[in-house]
């Protein structure tokens, strides 16, 4: 690969577009800040509403008390489910304990869940690609637990077994790298030929626009920086993918003040960029300390341009809309 480098003695950041928020992320954030201004504090929120430290320390200032279990929800309060979605089993203990939710669940992560509904109730096997003990993983195993099988990588294929070869589909975690979940795919395929795709690909727009992103960083940089927390696995995956892009080096921090000096060692051009849960302002003081540090010429890297936005949960939209009748009535 041929590397480009800025002229000597010239220092440089390339910033990835896009980065950041993705729409589900956005979404659910926001539900939470509506949710605190409609009903008032507090808000609780199941498992953390997305994989960010940062938003996740603002929300809580703000009211939203986040707890592991609705079992820790005192009766009839509001509670949240995450982006990342939850098993039937949890909206069972949430009306158990006449608890009020509100479901931020990602629409694209709704989506697999429906998907993996459909082809439990055809008797297929589903084999589902992901990371064991993820969120989003025990979510859409919940919803069809005698039919889903995990495989957590290519390496893990050869234990799969299925009940009848020609009846087993694939589904996946939605922010997995989508180089490593087709290599799996290929290797179940080899295993299974009448293996079935599902309609359509499960990792989201936005994972596959980063990812895409970070190998165009990666032929020009010599450090790739990610911001994003360690509980954040498409930002992990992206730390992945640029080192598997050729980048001699890169490192995920959840703000600048985790950025090592010794990184920036003879290294001309940096790249940067952010996981799906991230938002601006911390990128943007890696951009602050980069320049601080020399890095001053900021570039922009476009490789795709992103529209797609979510409505707000159905629970928050009725609620609103009430609000909003009855405020125009008393006028």
């Amino acid at each position: 690969m041929v590397r480009m480098t800025a002229t000597p003695g010239s220092r440089r950041v390339l910033l990835a577009a896009p980065r950041g928020y993705c729409a589900g992320v956005d979404r659910a954030v926001i539900a939470v800040e509506k949710a605190l201004e409609q009903y008032g504090a507090p808000i609780y929120v199941r498992h953390e509403i997305v994989h960010n430290k940062y938003v996740v320390q603002t929300l809580e200032k703000k009211g939203a008390i986040f707890v592991d279990q609705v079992e820790e929800v005192p009766e009839g309060s509001i509670v949240m489910f995450s982006a990342h979605g939850v098993a039937p089993t949890v909206h069972t203990e949430a009306a158990e304990r006449k608890l009020a939710t509100i479901d931020a669940t990602c629409p694209l992560v709704t989506k697999v869940h429906k998907e993996a509904v459909r082809f439990a109730k055809e008797d297929f096997d589903i084999l589902l690609i992901g990371h064991e003990g993820h969120e989003e993983v025990i979510g859409t195993s919940g919803e069809a637990p005698d039919h889903i099988t995990l495989v957590d990588g290519p390496e893990d294929v050869a234990n799969v077994e299925v009940r009848d070869p020609d009846r087993v589909v694939w589904l996946s975690q939605t922010t997995l790298s989508v180089d490593e979940t087709m290599e799996t795919v290929d290797a179940l395929k080899t295993k299974f030929p009448g293996l079935i795709s599902p309609p359509s690909d499960d990792i989201c727009y936005a994972t596959q626009n980063r990812q895409i992103a970070v190998k165009k960083l990666a032929e020009d940089a010599e450090l790739v920086i990610v911001v994003g927390s360690k509980n954040s696995s498409n930002s992990i995956r992206m730390v992945e993918v640029a080192l598997e892009a050729g980048v001699p080096a890169s490192h995920l921090v959840d703000k600048a003040d985790e950025i090592d000096e010794a990184w920036l060692d003879g290294v001309t051009t940096v790249g940067l960029t952010s996981g799906a849960s991230v938002p601006d302002i911390l990128v943007d003081g890696v951009i602050e300390w980069l320049a601080e540090r020399g890095y001053a010429d900021v570039e922009t890297v476009k490789t795709a341009d992103e529209s797609i936005t979510f409505s707000l949960p159905k629970e928050l939209r009725r609620d609103l809309r009430a609000e909003a009748a009855e405020l125009s009535a008393k006028k």
